[in-house]
């Protein structure tokens, strides 16, 4: 009778699932129903997998064993290189850290095709409060050294959102913050780097020391050689941060009130912002502060059953301007829990508060493990149907720039951070002499915007941020031509480096790397 009982309803979901799929399309469910996998295989393999590396990283640091292996780890990265030399240099080089691991979208087809040198470099190597200074190897993340510097009084200048984001992948991409507007890209933050050359020899660079090569390794992508360790600025911490929240209703009041907050003197240590319209966003404001005028204003955001980060911004525009204190190491890692807002389309029902009460601990799951899971279809359908993309342009055309982003792809929020623009040598600097404030805005998730094509609208949106001399962050899909990208990236003196130290056969050039043909 029980087993009559459960076949028949058994039977019944099949046929309801049958039913759901020729309603909504196959598509349709294959992008909007993993949940199922991800909440019952991925969650779980998420809090195994960090904690695992949350122990050994903590028992690693502890032990201060770090530095006596750091020098025998990079001999292994030589001795890799030298091994490539001896064969005859047939193919070229790259790092052997599978696509899948990456924050990045992108899944390199290079991987298959080229040299694997594999770079297990995933320590903290020192903390100097005497000179203000942490040295890390590359595959140290966001996450690790939030949780190591915090505790000890001190962190980074510019510390970028997502816990699995790696200092290799800031240095040779790109990293930014809400702090960017006083400190610059998560570049302007490192003193020095100890990078591995074609030839095998280890150099270390800085602005006075083989100054040619320090300037060239950001936005590289590990085309002028393998980075294997960097020293990054360190700053006092305090216990919190108080954040303000003021809601603007109408395009002119965002943006002039953006612009407002971002350009004080000396003022606001943080500033963002989210787009929920085109006329409606809430700014924030933040500084450090070790003291708290109100107990009942204080927001432990990272807390499992919070609501996310975004959903709670957006109330701000019905109840009006607020204050609240949330700790610095919840601050930092806001938009981590729900991956900005990209997690709602993953788990609907994700920011409902029972879910968050009963399984709010087990999020998110790890982007990488999803990557890994993705199947060629749904690859494809991501492309096609969804947007991951930062453009920086500047500041003063922000209100252009929000209009291209609407007309393009009607997708909300949208995420708005200020960053200041060192004319410095390099890939990335104004046109011109000056420094200048640039505004980043991030799109993630499924266009609402009728007549979207992927490709035809991310390059009207590269045309546009060309034309006003911005830049695209490289880890997206870039679908400019080689003619179009060192329109947008200044490749002087990239390529004079390239030409002298060899690189020419030893790595792909950076637009082989990121563009479009060379993704799986």
């Amino acid at each position: 009778m029980v087993e009559t009982m459960l076949l028949e309803i058994f039977g019944t979901v099949i046929i309801l699932g049958v039913i759901w799929v020729n309603v909504k399309g196959l598509e349709h469910v294959l992008i909007h129903q993993r949940w199922i996998f991800v909440c019952l295989f991925l969650l779980p393999m998420s809090v195994i997998f960090d904690a695992f590396y949350f122990a050994r990283n903590w028992l690693i640091f502890k032990i201060n064993s770090a530095p006596k292996m750091h020098l025998q780890k990079v001999k292994k990265v030589q001795n890799q290189v030298k091994e490539w030399k001896d064969g005859g240099r047939q193919i070229k080089m790259c790092t052997a850290r599978p696509g899948w691991q990456t924050v990045s979208p992108r899944v390199g087809r290079y991987k298959n095709t080229h040299f694997n040198i594999h770079i297990n470099l995933m320590d903290i190597l020192e903390v100097d409060t005497n000179r203000r200074v942490v040295t890390v190897e590359p595959l140290v993340t966001m996450g690790q050294i939030s949780a190591t510097l915090n505790p000890l009084g001190w962190t980074l200048p510019v510390l970028p959102e997502l816990d699995d984001l790696t200092v290799g992948g800031l240095i040779m991409g790109v990293g930014i913050e809400s702090s960017s507007h006083k400190h610059g890209l998560f570049q302007h933050t490192c003193l020095a780097y100890e990078i591995i050359l074609a030839d095998g020899s280890v150099v270390n660079c800085s602005k006075d020391e083989n100054s040619d090569l320090f300037y060239s390794i950001p936005w590289s992508h590990g085309t002028l050689g393998f980075l294997v360790a960097a020293e990054i600025q360190i700053v006092p911490a305090k216990r919190y941060v108080k954040i303000e929240y003021q809601p603007a209703h109408n395009l002119k009041e965002i943006v002039d009130v953006f612009t407002r907050e971002t350009m004080l003197d000396d003022g606001n240590a943080f500033v963002e912002g989210l787009l929920f319209s085109e006329q409606q966003a809430v700014i924030m404001t933040a500084n450090m502060t070790n003291n708290v005028e109100d107990d009942g204003k204080v927001n432990e955001i990272g807390q499992f059953w919070k609501p996310w980060f975004f959903k709670h911004v957006e109330k701000y525009l019905e109840t009006g301007p607020g204050v609240e204190y949330i700790p610095l190491r919840h601050y930092y890692h806001r938009h981590t829990k729900s991956i900005f807002w990209e997690l709602q389309d993953i788990i609907p029902f994700g920011n409902n508060p029972i879910f968050r009460y009963l399984f709010g601990w087990m999020v998110p799951p790890k982007i990488s493990l999803m990557k890994l899971t993705q199947s060629e279809t749904m690859r494809a359908l991501y492309e096609k149907k969804h947007v991951i993309q930062d453009m920086l342009v500047p500041l003063n055309v922000m209100k252009e720039a929000l209009k291209t982003f609407d007309k393009e792809v009607n997708l909300y929020p949208l995420w708005m951070c200020p960053m200041l623009l060192p004319s410095l040598p390099g890939m990335v600097h104004p046109d011109g002499v000056e420094d200048q404030m640039y505004l980043d805005i991030g799109a993630y998730g499924t266009p609402h915007r009728e007549g979207f094509h992927y490709k035809d609208t991310t390059r009207r949106l590269e045309q546009f941020v060309r034309n006003v001399k911005g830049f695209q962050m490289l880890y997206a899909d870039t679908y400019m031509t080689a003619e179009e990208f060192k329109e947008m990236f200044d490749h002087a003196l990239y390529d004079k480096l390239r030409s002298q130290l060899k690189c020419n056969e030893a790595f792909p050039d950076v637009y082989s790397k990121v563009c479009k043909a060379a993704r799986l």
